[in-house]
């Protein structure tokens, strides 16, 4: 009954808004694919009756998610972080969302926090306050001080929250269906795709045990840094219910007249920020992804310097590595303009389907980017030609992955909010010699030599399987041969020095991995000489066979 109850309220909004011009303002020649049922085109043919909307698509559809309440709000800001798949009008005004909800009292909240902790609020804090700091749609936040003084704000899950998530998530699943199978353009907006993503990304929120520990590996990657702070996380208080963190004070990135009169330096704050992102990215592979204004701030305590301090650690993105670095070859062939490398390196990332033509790809990638680069490097959106890439590789059949969405639209919110503080942002002469400067880093001795401290133990794993492998492999390439060679009606002389060539390299390859592995976990220990021209002639051999 309460699902029903439920979608006929959706209805109701839905046709308040006349959400149902949504599909065909974004695509006016769209089609069905085929008739809705008998309900769909009631509703449909109902609607046909109300007036005219006035109000722009994308402030309707706003509009609407507030009113259906803080599960669709959320709904909506996931939406706004895929512009590959939403209109720009409509991202932009999604952005604008806002998760402040009603707070719920207060005895209940001291009720979750006693409840988790197993303690009274009395017992656990030298004091509490009762009046919230702030209320969001998932949790709400306390202050309150701990027994040694230290400041601190308490994070608790709003109670009911969890059965909310389920029915109005199993229904925007339902409704999800309906659009991929009756929009003719619903198979590319993979609507089914986003509601389960966004089912996964609001459960994950209600355990803050998840968001302490992105947290506390946020504030462990800065610490000492001048560029970014993360509050501390305290454990003793922290659960799956309940987050206990240190309480900061600084101003909020909006409050451009309190940064002013403070003396800030925003040239260096703006340039800040982008390395922020690219060090996360970059250095760090694990970024925080939801920099929107309101979980930023800065430490005005020295002005010229200013510093970052970022809360809300929720949404974290990482890379793999292939991806890690193709981007960042990307960023820089495109800044050099080689579009034939960046054409080379979108297919050999699988951001474009394999068996493409390369000079299609290449012609594509100049069509999007010799028009922007006709304009001052600084009025250059990094993020938007990000954009417009991506939306390229949808001709051709591509599928980018939620990791690259997810960094570009953060890329655009750090963007976007630099330019707000310094208009003059140039954000390629803040990346460019980062990303050159990790590219080198990338191949120096001393990191190709971790990565083989990190994989020796696998490598050696694998090490008594080689000899056969090899053996194997050899023989299907043999067997492969003496097919061609059927075919051509020729034959050719087995070659068995080749296949001893294969072996014996293998062998010393192996030995010498083996010894190298050997001396780094002796403490204090050197790879040896030996070891490596074991490996280097093992490596030479099979090159030869």
């Amino acid at each position: 009954m309460l699902r029903l109850t439920r979608a006929l309220k959706i209805v109701r909004i839905g046709l308040r808004y006349r959400l149902d011009t949504l599909a065909s303002s974004s695509n006016p020649g769209d089609i069905n694919r085929q008739p809705p049922p008998l309900l769909l085109r009631f509703l449909l043919w109902l609607a046909a009756f109300l007036p005219e909307p006035q109000a722009p698509r994308g402030q309707r559809l706003r509009q609407a998610l507030e009113e259906l309440g803080p599960v669709f709000v959320k709904f909506g800001q996931l939406l706004s972080t895929r512009p590959d798949l939403i209109p720009a009008d409509i991202c932009r005004e999604l952005d604008q969302l806002q998760d402040n909800v009603p707070a719920f009292e207060s005895a209940k909240f001291i009720a979750i926090v006693e409840g988790a902790l197993g303690q009274s609020v009395d017992q656990l804090f030298q004091s509490f306050d009762s009046t919230p700091l702030a209320s969001a749609s998932i949790a709400q936040v306390h202050a309150a001080v701990l027994e040694d003084g230290r400041e601190v704000i308490v994070k608790a899950v709003r109670p009911g929250i969890k059965i909310t998530i389920e029915q109005d998530c199993s229904l925007m699943l339902s409704l999800a269906r309906l659009v991929e199978k009756y929009l003719a353009d619903g198979k590319r907006l993979r609507p089914v795709e986003v509601a389960r993503d966004y089912r996964s990304t609001i459960i994950d929120e209600l355990n803050l045990q998840r968001e302490a520990g992105n947290t506390a590996l946020l504030h462990r990657n800065f610490e000492d840094s001048p560029l970014l702070y993360i509050p501390e996380i305290y454990w003793p208080y922290t659960n799956e219910d309940v987050l206990v963190m240190e309480r900061i004070y600084a101003t909020p990135v909006t409050d451009v007249e309190t940064l002013q009169a403070a003396g800030t330096d925003f040239k260096v704050l703006a340039e800040r920020g982008v390395e922020i992102f690219f060090t996360q990215v970059f250095d760090h592979n694990f970024f925080h992804a939801d920099m929107h204004p309101g979980n930023i701030f800065v430490d005005t305590s020295q002005p010229r310097q200013p510093k970052y301090i970022a809360i809300d650690c929720a949404i974290i993105g990482s890379l793999c590595d292939e991806d890690q670095y193709y981007l960042a070859r990307n960023l820089l062939a495109i800044f050099r303009r080689d579009y034939r490398q960046v054409a080379e390196l979108h297919i050999l990332a699988g951001w474009v389907k394999p068996d493409a033509s390369l000079s299609e790809v290449e012609s594509a990638v100049r069509t999007v980017c010799e028009p922007i680069f006709q304009r001052p490097l600084k009025d250059i959106s990094c993020g938007q030609l990000l954009v417009s890439l991506f939306q390229m590789a949808r001709r051709f059949d591509a599928e980018v992955q939620p990791s690259l969405i997810l960094l570009q639209k953060t890329l655009l919110n750090i963007e976007g909010l630099g330019r707000q503080l310094y208009p003059d942002l140039d954000l390629w002469a803040t990346a460019h010699p980062f990303l050159e400067r990790w590219i080198v880093q990338r191949f120096e001795p001393g990191q190709v030599f971790k990565q083989v401290k990190r994989h020796a133990p696998d490598w050696l794993e694998q090490l008594p399987h080689l000899p056969q492998l090899v053996v194997d492999s050899m023989e299907q390439v043999k067997r492969i041969d003496k097919t061609l060679n059927a075919r051509q009606h020729q034959s050719q002389p087995p070659q068995p020095r080749q296949r001893n060539k294969a072996l014996a390299g293998t062998l010393l390859v192996g030995f010498g991995l083996g010894s190298a592995f050997s001396a780094l976990n002796d403490t204090g220990q050197q790879v040896t000489s030996p070891s490596l021209l074991l490996i280097a002639a093992g490596a030479l051999l099979l090159l030869l066979s």
